[in-house]
C-alpha cells in the first residue's frame, strides 16, 4: 500500500491491537461484564497510533471516545472489550496477529498494547474493534536487531503544536514522508491561549483538572492531520512545559500563590491524560504526579538514542521568588552559579552519563526539549540571558558537556525544541569558550505552529553566539534528519506563520555532520 493510499483510507478498516493487563486482567476471564457500544456511535474519532518501536516489540495505541468533550468520552463508567489485529499486509492475510482486551474508565477507556515477540526491522499494518466499529488502520515497524548493520535511519524531528496558531498543514507533510520515526521534543498540546494570534479556538479555558486535560488533548487528536501523521509512522517522545503549565519546574508553579501540593495535584492530572493520549508503553503510567519519560532507544548499530526529560527534575529557575516558577531575562544572578542546579536531576545525569559512556554505535542522539547552545545576548551592561533555558542553568550544561566531552566515540548530536527556530548549532566542551573543542552537534527545530520571536531579536541572539551557525524564526516547521555510517544529514522544513492549510512548504536550509568531525556544515 502506498502511503496516500494509507492516509486516504484511514475512515476505513477494521480490526485491533495487543492491549495490556495494566488496564485489565485476561479479557477472556469473564469475571467482570464489559459495557455495550451503541451501534450508531464511532468510538474510534482520536484515531490510532504507535510508538517506541524496539527490535521486537511496539507499543499500539487508541482510545474510545464517540463524544470526546464530554466525560469519558461519552461512554458509560464501565470497561468496554476491544479487539486487536496486527498484519505485515494492509489486509490483515501475511502474519495475522489477534487478541482482546479491556479498556477501563479508569483510564479514560485508552488503549496501550506492548505488542512483543516480533521480528525485527519489520513493517506492519494494525486496527482495532470494538461493538461493530472499526477504527483507521494504522501504520508502524519494529527497530532492526540490536547486532544489525543498518545503512539508514530516517526522523522527523517536531515540536509545539499550538493548535490555535495555525493549521497542521506540516503534520500532513510529516504523514506523507518515508519515515522510520517521528521524534517529538515537546509541547505535544498548549494549555495557553494568545487571542492575538489565535486562528481557531481551544475548546475551552487553560485546563488544570484531569477533565480539562483529557478535553484538550481531544481537541488535538480531532485533527485529521494530526491522526494521519500518528497513523502513519512511530513515535517517540518526550514533553516540555506546555503539556502541564507555561515554564513550570519540578514541583513548582509559575502562578503566584499556588503552593507546591496544589501544583503536584495539577502535574497528576496533566501527566495521567498525556499517559491516556500518548503512545507510550503501559508500564509508565505514571504514579500521581511521577511518570519516569526518559528512555534508550537503539536503531541496529546505526545509532542510540536517548529521550530526556528536562521539566520534572529541574530545578527552579534562579532568581525567582521562593517556590515560584518561570522563565525571565536575566544580566546579574549570582545564583545562576549555583553547583546543584539541574535541568534534569541528579539521577537522570548519573543516568545519562553512564549511558553515554556504554554507548558503541556509530550515532549517539540525545533529544530532550530545548537549545543546549548558548543564546544569550551580548549589550553594554552585560550577558542577558533566558533563565528557563540551558543559560539559566550553566553548571548543568557544563556537567552534560563533559559527560559528553569524555566519550572517546565521539558523534553525539543533540536535538531539542521549544525555541520556535530552525537552529544548526556547535557544541563546545566549554561553551562560552570559543576556542574549547567542539564535541557536538546541535539541531534545534522550529515549530510546528507557534509563532516565534522577530528574526531582528534572532540576528542579536546570533551575532552574540557563533556558534550559531543557523538562526531562523518567522518560519514554522520541522526538520528531515537521516542518518547513515558516513553522515547525519538535517534539512528543515518551513512554512510561512501563521500555518495556512494549503500552505507551500520549502526547504529553508540543509546542514550535515560528518563522522568524526563534530559540529554541523552547511550542505550547498
Amino acid at each position: 500500500m502506498q502511503r496516500r493510499d494509507l492516509l486516504a483510507g484511514l475512515g476505513r478498516g477494521a480490526a485491533a491491537l495487543a492491549l495490556s493487563a495494566l488496564f485489565t486482567r485476561d479479557a477472556g476471564s469473564g469475571d467482570e461484564r464489559a459495557a455495550a457500544l451503541s451501534s450508531q456511535d464511532d468510538p474510534f474519532t482520536l484515531g490510532v497510533a504507535s510508538g517506541m518501536p524496539r527490535q521486537d516489540s511496539v507499543v499500539l495505541w487508541t482510545r474510545l471516545a464517540p463524544r470526546p468533550h464530554e466525560p469519558l468520552g461519552g461512554l458509560p463508567e464501565a470497561p468496554i472489550r476491544v479487539q486487536w489485529e496486527l498484519a505485515e499486509d494492509e489486509r490483515f492475510s501475511i502474519g495475522l496477529r489477534r487478541g482482546d482486551v479491556l479498556a477501563r474508565p479508569e483510564h479514560a477507556h485508552s488503549v496501550h498494547a506492548e505488542v512483543t515477540g516480533l521480528p525485527s526491522g519489520r513493517e506492519f499494518f494494525y486496527r482495532f474493534l470494538a461493538g461493530d466499529a472499526a477504527s483507521p488502520i494504522g501504520r508502524t515497524r519494529t527497530a532492526p536487531s540490536a547486532d544489525a548493520p543498518v545503512d539508514r535511519l530516517r526522523i522527523a524531528l517536531a515540536s509545539c503544536q499550538h493548535y490555535e496558531q495555525g493549521a497542521f498543514r506540516l503534520q500532513r507533510e510529516i504523514a506523507e514522508r518515508d519515515l522510520d520515526f517521528v521524534l517529538f521534543v515537546g509541547d505535544y498540546l498548549y494549555e495557553s491561549s494568545n487571542a492575538r494570534y489565535r486562528v481557531r479556538a481551544h475548546e475551552g479555558p487553560a485546563p488544570t483538572t484531569l477533565d480539562g486535560y483529557r478535553q484538550r488533548h481531544a481537541t488535538y487528536k480531532l485533527d485529521p492531520s494530526l491522526r494521519a501523521a500518528h497513523a502513519a509512522h512511530p513515535w517517540v517522545l518526550t514533553w516540555d512545559d506546555h503539556e502541564v503549565e507555561n515554564d513550570y519546574a519540578n514541583d513548582a508553579s509559575r502562578r503566584p500563590g499556588v503552593d507546591a501540593r496544589a501544583f503536584l495535584q495539577q502535574r497528576a492530572a496533566a501527566y495521567k491524560a498525556y499517559f491516556e493520549h500518548m503512545p507510550v508503553s503501559p508500564a509508565m503510567r505514571p504514579d500521581g504526579a511521577a511518570m519516569r519519560l526518559h528512555e534508550h532507544f537503539s536503531w541496529g548499530q546505526l545509532a542510540d538514542l536517548w529521550t530526556l526529560d528536562n521539566r520534572q527534575y529541574r530545578s527552579v529557575q534562579a532568581c525567582n521568588p521562593p517556590g515560584q516558577a518561570g522563565g525571565r531575562m536575566l544580566l546579574d544572578c549570582e545564583r545562576l552559579g549555583d553547583a546543584e542546579a539541574s535541568m534534569f536531576g541528579a539521577a537522570q545525569e548519573r543516568w545519562i552519563e553512564a549511558e553515554l559512556a556504554g554507548s558503541r554505535r556509530q550515532w549517539r542522539l540525545l533529544a530532550q526539549g530545548t537549545q543546549i547552545a548558548p543564546g544569550g545576548i551580548e549589550t553594554t551592561l552585560g550577558r542577558s540571558l533566558y533563565s528557563d533555558g540551558w543559560d539559566g542553568y550553566p553548571k548543568a550544561r557544563a556537567r552534560l558537556m563533559e559527560a559528553i566531552a569524555a566519550q572517546p566515540q565521539g558523534d553525539v548530536v543533540c536535538l531539542g525544541g521549544d525555541m520556535h527556530r530552525h537552529v544548526a548549532a556547535r557544541l563546545r566542551a566549554d561553551p562560552l569558550d570559543p576556542h574549547s573543542p567542539v564535541v557536538a552537534s546541535e539541531f534545534v527545530c522550529s515549530s510546528l505552529t507557534s509563532r516565534g520571536v522577530s528574526e531582528a531579536a534572532n540576528a542579536l541572539i546570533q551575532g552574540s553566539n557563533p556558534d550559531l551557525l543557523h538562526v531562523r524564526g518567522d518560519e514554522r516547521g520541522y526538520m528531515l534528519l537521516e542518518l547513515t555510517p558516513e553522515r547525519l544529514a538535517c534539512e528543515m522544513r518551513a512554512t510561512a506563520f501563521p500555518v495556512q492549510a494549503e500552505a507551500r512548504v520549502h526547504t529553508q536550509a540543509r546542514y550535515v555532520v560528518e563522522r568524526g568531525r563534530a559540529g554541523p556544515e552547511r550542505d550547498g
